[in-house]
C-alpha cells in the first residue's frame, strides 16, 4: 500500500507547498490536485511549485479531462513537469464532473477521454500524431511518458480503465464497492490483452481520526455528496439491476447540488447523506479504526490510498497519518 494527498485549490499556495513537504517527509509518495479552473486556481502551476519543492513524491491532476484544455495542451503541460519534476508526473483524468458542470456543460464520451490520453501519451513519448490533418510532434519531449490513472464509476468507465489505464481511481473506501469495481477493470484489461494483476489501484476518500465518530462525519460528510454526482450520471444511464443498490440508494432524496460549495465541509450539498454511507465512503474514527479499514482496502486489492486532505486540521492529519497508521504498512 502507497499513500497519497489530494488538494482542491483553494488552500493558500504557501500552506499547500508547506503541506507537501510535510507529506513526503512522512512518507507520502504521491500529491494530487483537483482541476477545476473556474472553482478553484490553475492547476498546473500549483504542479510545478509541488515538484520543485520536493524530491521523491510523484505529481499529477485528480482529475483532468479531455474537454477543459485542447490534447495537444495536456499534452506539453506534462511533458513540460516531467521535465521539471525529472520524470515524477502521473495523469489522472476522467469524463469531467465540476469543471464541465459549473459552466453548465456535461461529462465527456468515454471515446473521446481514450482518444485523449492516446494522444497525450504519444506527444509525450515524443511520438508524432496527426491533428486535424497536419502532423504534430514534441520534439523536446524526452522525459516519458505519466503513468494514466482512469476514473470510472461505471461499468463501461471501468472497463475503459483496464483497457487503458495504469491504474484506476476509484472514488470512496468501500471495499465491496471497490470489489465490484475490480470486476469491470478486470474484463477491460483482459479483453485488450493486458495482464489485470499489473493496474494500480486507488482509493481515494477524505479521512479524520477522532473517538468521537459523530464529529468525524461531520468532517467528511461532503464527500458522498460530491460522489452523487457521478452516481446520479449512473443511474441515468444504466437500469437498477446494473448497478449495486450500496452505490445507488443514497441518492434518493438528493434534492440537487450546488457547485459553488463543491467539496466544503459543513455543505447544504450533504443534507441527504446519512452517516452510514459517511462510513463506508471514507475513513473515520479512533486510528486502528483507520489501520483496520485501509488493510481491508488492501485486500481489495488497492495499491495505493489518496487522503483528499481538504477537511481542516491538514497538518494535524498528516502528523497522525504518519504517527498511527503508515508505520501499520511499511511506511
Amino acid at each position: 500500500m502507497r499513500f497519497g494527498i489530494t488538494f482542491k485549490g483553494d488552500l493558500a499556495v504557501d500552506r499547500t507547498i508547506n503541506l507537501t513537504k510535510q507529506a513526503e517527509d512522512s512518507g507520502f509518495e504521491y500529491g494530487w490536485i483537483f482541476d477545476s479552473h473556474i472553482l478553484w486556481r490553475e492547476c498546473y502551476p500549483m504542479l510545478a511549485l509541488m515538484a520543485n519543492a520536493t524530491k521523491r513524491m510523484k505529481f499529477g491532476t485528480l482529475v483532468t479531462n479531455p474537454a477543459v484544455r485542447d490534447h495537444t495542451v495536456t499534452a506539453s503541460l506534462l511533458a513540460s513537469l516531467n521535465e521539471i519534476s525529472h520524470g515524477r508526473m502521473q495523469l489522472g483524468i476522467g469524463r469531467g464532473d465540476s469543471s464541465r458542470r459549473v459552466l453548465g456543460k456535461k461529462p465527456t464520451t468515454l471515446a473521446q477521454l481514450e482518444e485523449c490520453c492516446a494522444t497525450i501519451t504519444t506527444l509525450c513519448s515524443g511520438g508524432q500524431i496527426d491533428y486535424e490533418g497536419r502532423p504534430a510532434k514534441l520534439t523536446w519531449a524526452k522525459h516519458g511518458v505519466p503513468p494514466v490513472w482512469v476514473a470510472g464509476y461505471g461499468p463501461k468507465a471501468l472497463h475503459t480503465a483496464g483497457k487503458i489505464g495504469d491504474g484506476v481511481i476509484l472514488q470512496f473506501a468501500d471495499p465491496d464497492l471497490i470489489e465490484w469495481c475490480m470486476g469491470f477493470v478486470r474484463e477491460g484489461a483482459k479483453e485488450a490483452g493486458r495482464d489485470p494483476s499489473k493496474i494500480e489501484v486507488m482509493s481515494a476518500a477524505p479521512v479524520w481520526m477522532d473517538a468521537d465518530l459523530n464529529k468525524c462525519r461531520q468532517q467528511v460528510r461532503w464527500f458522498p455528496a460530491l460522489v452523487s454526482n457521478h452516481v446520479v450520471d449512473l443511474v441515468s444511464r444504466y437500469k437498477p439491476e446494473e448497478l449495486p443498490p450500496a452505490l445507488t440508494a443514497y441518492v434518493q432524496d438528493r434534492k440537487g447540488y450546488d457547485y459553488l460549495h463543491h467539496a466544503e465541509v459543513g455543505s447544504s450539498n450533504a443534507q441527504f447523506v446519512s452517516d452510514e454511507v459517511v462510513d463506508r465512503f471514507c475513513v473515520v474514527g479512533p486510528a486502528e479504526a483507520h489501520v483496520a479499514k485501509l488493510k481491508r482496502l488492501q485486500q481489495a486489492g488497492v495499491t495505493q490510498f489518496n487522503i483528499y486532505l481538504m477537511c481542516g486540521d491538514e497538518e494535524q492529519t498528516l502528523v497522525d497519518y504518519r504517527k498511527h497508521v503508515l508505520g501499520a504498512f511499511g511506511k
